[in-house]
């Protein structure tokens, strides 16, 4: 495959920046989007230019240090999948793709698509955010639910603290989570 990357570049917080349009080739369907990152980097090092900076960690979708966003939608386009995960046969070959660091003012930009996370980690360190008291949870065997909605539900609580909920907010009311 071969596919053209607009990747932001921006050198600090306080510089400006911008889109700027990389080609690569000889992507594998099979790779990572993170691992195109890395041949792209590894490119950029032998041509003496400066690597793209991005997060990662673990690299099996389980930290969420990898956000960021991937042609408008944070992690990507593939649904419950993180930008690690997401492999590259999700994407048609001569593919153009847009990245970005997260966009929320609480996630100020570190340089290129790293962005500062601190204000969503003391909050998670503190127990997490909680606006008004609901009462206790109700009995559990009380009220009868269906495998298939719990098991979605299920789904729907496994927070990895990536903060693509506040990526992906629209009209930012996330920030309340992180404004602190």
């Amino acid at each position: 495959m071969k596919v053209e990357l607009h990747v932001w570049r921006q050198a600090g917080p306080a510089a400006p920046g911008e889109f700027v349009r990389y080609d690569v080739a000889d992507v594998s369907p099979d790779m990572s989007f993170l691992e195109v990152l890395d041949v792209l980097n590894e490119q950029l090092v032998a041509r003496r230019e400066e690597p793209i900076a991005f997060d990662h960690d673990c690299r099996e979708g389980i930290c969420g240090a990898c956000g960021m966003v991937i042609n408008g939608r944070p992690h990507g386009p593939e649904r419950a999948t993180t930008a690690c995960q997401l492999h590259m046969r999700h994407f048609p070959d001569g593919a153009e793709i847009w990245i970005e660091p997260w966009r929320a003012r609480a996630f100020p930009v570190v340089k290129d698509l790293v962005v500062d996370r601190s204000a969503f980690d003391r909050i998670i360190q503190a127990g997490g955010y909680i606006t008004v008291r609901t009462g206790s949870a109700p009995e559990a065997n009380s009220l009868l639910v269906p495998k298939r909605d719990a098991d979605l539900a299920m789904d729907a609580a496994q927070c990895i603290g990536c903060r693509a909920c506040v990526a992906a907010c629209p009209n930012a009311s996330a920030m309340l989570f992180v404004a602190a």
